[in-house]
């Protein structure tokens, strides 16, 4: 190797070490509202190898992903101790949902579905369904697990039983999907879109625009919110009438992030910005907490869980934060 190309190889690593620093998130600017991470003490703080990302919610137990461990792990909520350690397909993405004594997890290296057995720790099922897309979501409804499986906009709704589905088209290129208020909602981040489907006719039953990138998604309050990446504002689209209510300006654009609700209000996380909290009766942001942490939120078992991907914990915290 003659000099020259030495020195092209040592530059083309130094702009490879050297990535950009991400831009800052603005937040709000509402006085009062933000606070800083190192005023929040947690209550647990779980050690969850890897990259600790998606959550999901059972009776007893947070589950959470960790992508390069090929890993879903069990966190106790009576001892706050990790309760156990489940290897599931390559590379879990997109999602947990809990249901039928189930958590079910979409992996993206490949394009599985895990069926975790909730009493056992044990796969007992892995189905033939990948995600459309490693920033998505999946679903559990009263009959069907839901999620988004290819780029074409299938939305499949799998039965729990016999492992087969049915498929569903939506608008191309959408990503998550979430069960609430009687329908299935899935969002399209390219288009704007928020899509209502009706499990009784597997039907589109409303398209709604909402702000620009919508990805994540909760529902609470009567209502479905979704977490705009493009703009960092979080829209309200009223669940009954299917009406946008509000654009509430939360100050979090960009790429990753989640959102949840829980304890009657929305949170939503980010990098750089962990926690934001808005009052549905308000429509706004009440409280924000900048600095380190962050990318995956739940609320619940009288708690907020929050997982810190880049320091591989998660954090259980009350609640109520001054």
């Amino acid at each position: 190797m003659n000099n020259r190309l030495i020195l092209l190889v040592l530059f083309m690593s130094l702009v490879h070490a050297q990535k950009p620093p991400r831009p800052p998130k603005p937040g709000v600017s509402t006085p009062g509202v933000k606070r800083e991470m190192s005023a929040i003490k947690p209550d647990a703080v779980f050690p969850v190898a890897g990259a600790p990302d998606w959550q999901a919610l059972t009776d007893d137990a947070v589950w959470v992903t960790s992508s390069p461990k090929n890993a879903v792990y069990r966190l106790d909520i009576k001892t706050n101790q990790v309760a156990a350690v489940v290897t599931v397909g390559q590379k879990p993405c997109s999602g947990l949902a809990a249901g039928f004594g189930s958590v079910w997890v979409p992996n993206c290296g490949d394009k599985t579905l895990s069926r975790i057995d909730i009493k056992t720790n044990q796969v007992v099922a892995t189905l033939p369904f990948g995600p459309a897309d490693s920033e998505g979501g999946i679903a559990t409804s009263p009959d069907s697990v839901w999620m988004l499986t290819d780029k074409k906009g299938t939305l499949s709704r799998i039965d729990p039983t016999s492992g087969k589905a049915a498929e569903i088209a939506v608008t191309p290129n959408s990503a998550a999907c979430i069960y609430a208020e009687g329908a299935v909602w899935v969002t399209t981040p390219e288009k704007n879109l928020l899509t209502k489907v009706d499990p009784k006719t597997n039907q589109v039953a409303a398209i709604i625009t909402v702000g620009p990138g919508p990805r994540f998604l909760t529902a609470g309050a009567g209502s479905i919110w979704t977490l705009n990446q493009g703009d960092g504002t979080v829209s309200r689209v009223d669940a009954e009438t299917n009406k946008l209510v509000a654009n509430i300006e939360a100050g979090i654009p960009g790429g990753g992030g989640e959102i949840a609700f829980g304890a009657g209000h929305v949170w939503a996380t980010i990098f750089q910005i962990p926690v934001t909290e808005i009052d549905p009766a308000k429509n706004a942001v009440v409280k924000q907490w900048v600095g380190p942490g962050g990318d995956s939120i739940r609320v619940g078992h009288g708690s907020v869980w929050l997982t810190n991907l880049q320091a591989q914990n998660v954090w259980r915290f009350a609640i109520e934060q001054p």
